[in-house]
Order: structure tokens, then sequence, then C-alpha cells
């Protein structure tokens, strides 16, 4: 065992945890700006960014280019299920109140819960490289579709601002803060007093202000920045999510390899956890902060990035493809995992829930190493 390079791997991996807060903060904070600003749900926006699996898919095309596809094959089954059992649940237990899932939230559980449906008997009964290829090729067309049909909804919704936004600065003035996420009440639901003293005006008041002094200045508040800003604040936030993602899976797979450990156990088990760190951490801080739209798509769009983009590239590499050797019981937690999502999200459900999916994933991983892949 080459000890130095095991310590220079737990070092890196421990400065790629700090990377991962910083991203994370960012991320959160400046997406939910950019919905408001833009007028649509936050579901969507974050789809299209914590919910691309850019250090996931890394990761799958080394593995591949190692010629290792268990490997990577093992490394997408094991996220999707820590997606959801491991970091969708430590949302809802680390929520600081009730979360609420808008539409948008509701339809991409439902769609990743049909999409896991169809794939789950295709990585059991698909064998072959003609069957590999062919289905590789269609999950690969079906993320550029889900990919097209985010973008347009985004678009669409930046073009028709929800009903009740008069304007832009009426609902982005208050999202400017130094966390760039308080808020504060409208003048209308606070009314200032007529009066200058803060009392209200009577018969025996003075009907004109008394006079400001000459050279006293009220302190203008601080200027809203602008739409720009908060974009290029959420990429710093996304980049700093999967240089995160990077780092802490190739540490990950260098700290394993010395200590030995092997094949598809560590891509289901060590390699997803790692790669899934920054959705775990991303779904505490947007749930603490109240933003469940954010939540779900941290959740549903990295699961329907790996099993379509990240599978796909699977599928059509050489070899052995997607008859990887994942057994039954991994596919059916994938499966029980996507069922009991969809059902957290139309029930609206809180904290017990999330210790229930917790739970479940402790035992996933106790049996990973026991029982089913002794």
């Amino acid at each position: 065992m080459d000890l130095d390079n095991l310590v220079f791997n737990i070092a890196a991996f421990v400065a790629g945890l700090f990377v991962l807060e910083f991203g994370a903060d960012k991320f959160v904070d400046h997406t939910a700006i950019v919905a408001r600003r833009l007028g649509v749900s936050q579901t969507l926006v974050a789809l299209l960014t914590a919910g691309a699996e850019w250090e996931e898919l890394a990761v799958v095309i080394a593995a591949v280019a190692q010629k290792k596809p268990s490997l990577a094959l093992g490394n997408v089954i094991g996220s999707t299920v820590s997606n959801i059992l491991g970091a969708f649940s430590l949302g809802l237990l680390f929520t600081g109140g009730p979360l609420s899932f808008d539409r948008s939230s509701r339809i991409y559980t439902a769609l990743l819960l049909a999409l896991t449906t169809a794939v789950a008997p295709i990585l059991r009964f698909a064998k072959g490289p003609t069957a590999n290829k062919i289905t590789g090729a269609l999950l690969v067309a079906a993320f550029v579709l889900y990919a097209v049909s985010v973008g347009v909804a985004i678009y669409k919704g930046a073009l028709a601002p929800p009903e009740g936004s008069d304007s832009d600065s009426a609902g982005s003035d208050s999202e400017d803060g130094d966390d760039g996420v308080s808020d504060r009440s409208s003048d209308s639901e606070n009314p200032r007093p007529a009066h200058p003293n803060g009392h209200a005006p009577s018969e025996t008041s003075a009907l004109l202000p008394p006079p400001k002094h000459p050279h006293s200045r009220s302190r203008p508040g601080p200027r809203p920045r602008s739409l720009i800003h908060h974009i290029l604040q959420l990429a710093l936030g996304f980049a700093a999510l999967s240089l995160s993602g990077y780092i802490l899976s190739h540490t990950a797979i260098a700290i394993t390899t010395s200590l030995h450990l092997s094949g598809t156990v560590f891509g289901i088990t060590i390699l997803s956890f790692a790669t899934t760190l920054p959705e775990k951490l991303v779904a505490v801080v947007s749930a603490r902060r109240g933003y469940g739209g954010i939540v779900v798509a941290n959740t549903a769009g990295s699961n329907v990035f790996l099993l379509t983009l990240c599978l796909g590239v699977v599928g059509l590499s050489p070899g052995e493809g997607m008859a990887g050797g994942v057994v039954p019981f991994e596919l059916a937690v994938m499966w029980v995992s996507a069922a009991l999502f969809c059902a957290i999200v139309y029930g609206n459900l809180g904290r017990w829930a999330g210790a229930v999916l917790l739970a479940a994933y402790v035992a996933f991983i106790v049996l990973e190493f026991t029982l089913f892949r002794r």
C-alpha cells in the first residue's frame, strides 16, 4: 500500500468537501432568485443545473474508457438509489418547516417513476451488443428530448410571467439582500403613517411637516443586483458543485483502489455515495431554506440524467455494456425508491418519511456488503 498516495487522496477528498459547501450555498440562493426573476418554477431552473450530473458522466466515461462497464453501471444504479434514499431523505429530515411541492415537482417525479419502470426490465433482460447499442441510442435520444422540453418550459415561463407580477422590480427588489433570499413586506401590507412623526394626524397637528435640515440626506437603500449577476453566481455555484463531484469521485476511486476493494459493489455503494455528495448537501441547504422545488429537481433531474444519458453511454460502449451483472435486488430497490419518491411528493409527506428513506438506504448498503455481494 502506498501510504503517501493514500494520505494525499484523503486530504484531497476533505478539500473537495469545502468546495462542495461553497458551491451548494451559491447555487441554492441564486437559483431561487433567477427563478423568481424569470417568473418560472424553481424546479425547472434546477432541473437543468443541479439535475445535470456532469461529474457522474465524467466518471462513467472514465470507467468505460478503462474497459470497466460494470463499474460505470454500478455507479449509475447506486447513484439513482442514493439520490432518493440518501439525498432526498436528508432534505426531508433537515427541513426548516413544511416543504411545499409545486406542479412541476409532481410532473417530474411521475416522469422519473415512468422512466425507472421502463429501464428496470431493460437492465434485467437486455443481452448482447446489438440490444445494448439500440437501447443506448434510445436513452440518449430520450435525454435530448427531455432537455429540450425543460428548456422550452423555461423559455415560455420567461416570456409569460405568472399572474400577479406587475413588473420585474415589484417582485425582485426584495430578493437582493446580502444573503440573496431575504423577504420584505410590501408597502400595501405595511402602510406607512401619514404623518412624519409616526402618529396619525389630528385637529391640533401641524398641516406641514417640520423643515428638514439642509445638510441632512436620506440614506439610499441597496440597489437591486441585475439578473446577469445572479445568473453568473448560479453558474459559479454549479461549477463548484461539478468540480467537487469530480474531486470526490476520483479521490474515492483512488482510496478504494489503495484498499483493494472491488467491482460493482464499489460502484453501487462507495463510488455512488461519493459522487452524490453534492446532491445531499444541496438537498439539505434547499430544505433548510424552504425551497421544495429545488429539493425535488435535485433528485428527479439527477436520476433522469443518470437513467438516460449516463446509462445510454454505458449501452453504447463496447463489451458487455448494460449486461454488467446487476442483480434483481438492486433493480427492485431502484424502482421502489422511485415509487416512494413519487408518493412522498404527491402526498406532501414530512420528516417521518425522510427517516424511513434513510433507514432503507442504510439497510440497502448493509445488504449489498453482506448478503447479496459476498
